[in-house]
């Protein structure tokens, strides 16, 4: 039987967007970096040192033996749990941008959020495959998993981090979709979900704000709407070819964090429609070799995990390029490969690994 390589033209996208994310983040932050840490290459190091990682992690993940993490896919889901509780309790959990959403380590920081979506994602993959007998029957079948869903939403919720918690909530629906579950029981489950959102946005007033931000940004042109309004600002001026590498002038000190949820924007700035074009590529093909591995894979276990995988990476870049462009309300989610982030790095690389594990071995 003629061995099989891991999917090198996923490996080769995923590193060449990494290294566009890191130049990119060069450019969006020097200005910022240089006036407030006086090291312009502060926030490019430190992307740097955890791309580095990311190569290692991702290059292990496409090593292991994929039988030990489905055997182990309830003690990592209970890690992840365990690791949620603690970042919510003061003194343990260091709280940034008004979430108590990271474990402090230095000027580092690390996201458990993060990393929940890959606990959960693999023990979904599991479950599915152990009860896809049951599945049809929502109380056997679907009801337990949503219920866990559900646990790890509220907890995220609590940081709170409602970007993080939709991303997770809409990649599950998307895998648990897949499984052959009635659309009728999602339809239900979509009622249930804009009630829920709905409450949770009157819940909460900056929530609410930031609704009528997506809106009407120039409603309150320096409060709420003003990171929508800064990033058009940014996007507009691109045109075709842009204002070239380095030029944005949005990232003295108009746009927030420009590294961060608003990089696409400095790309859009500087680069104009071609940058666009290159990052929707980036990610196209990814996305497009994902899937292909997904659907080529004879494993259950393995093909639900690609799908979902891929559902997370797709999900996560779709909600920030829509938040970039005024599409839907700021969430708070990062682009993935692109944005400045540790965290998010690693587990998209960690995401990458698998995938390329199991385009390996099927």
């Amino acid at each position: 039987m003629k061995k099989k390589h891991i999917d090198y033209i996923l490996f080769i996208t995923v590193i060449l967007i990494s290294i566009f994310g890191i130049i990119m983040i060069f450019s969006a932050s020097s200005i910022w970096a240089e006036f407030k840490y006086n090291d312009p290459f502060k926030y490019v190091k430190h992307q740097t040192l955890f791309f580095i990682v990311g190569i290692i992690v991702m290059l292990l993940a496409s090593k292991i033996d994929l039988k030990i993490l489905k055997n182990k896919a309830n003690l990592i889901l209970g890690i992840c749990l365990v690791l949620l509780i603690l970042v919510l309790i003061p003194g343990i959990g260091s709280i940034r941008n008004g979430s108590r959403s990271w474990f402090g380590i230095g000027s580092l920081g690390i996201q458990p959020s993060e990393f929940a979506k890959i606990g959960l994602i693999i023990y979904t993959a599991k479950y599915l495959t152990s009860n896809q007998k049951n599945m049809k029957d929502i109380k056997k079948g679907a009801l337990p998993i949503f219920l866990i869903i559900g646990l790890f939403f509220l907890l995220i919720m609590l940081e709170p981090d409602f970007g993080t918690a939709m991303v997770i909530v809409l990649t599950l629906i998307c895998l648990i979709f897949i499984s052959g579950l009635k659309i009728s029981f999602f339809i239900k489950l979509g009622i249930i979900g804009i009630l829920g959102i709905v409450g949770l946005i009157i819940a909460a007033p900056y929530r609410m704000a930031r609704i009528i931000s997506f809106l009407n940004p120039w409603s309150d042109p320096l409060g709420s709407g003003y990171q929508i309004i800064q990033s058009l600002y940014a996007i507009g001026p691109g045109g075709l070819l842009g204002q070239g590498f380095l030029n944005s002038r949005q990232k003295h000190f108009y746009l927030p964090e420009p590294q961060t949820d608003f990089i696409f924007s400095i790309i859009s700035e500087e680069f104009g429609f071609l940058g666009v074009l290159i990052v929707c590529t980036f990610f196209f093909i990814m996305f497009y070799r994902m899937l292909k591995i997904a659907l080529k894979s004879n494993n259950l276990f393995n093909k639900y995990l690609a799908f979902g995988l891929a559902f997370g990476i797709l999900i996560q870049a779709s909600l920030n390029l829509a938040v970039v462009v005024g599409l839907i309300p700021v969430t708070g989610v990062t682009l993935p490969f692109l944005s400045y982030g540790g965290s998010s790095l690693l587990v998209s690389m960690l995401s990458v690994g698998l995938i390329l594990n199991i385009s390996k071995n099927g």
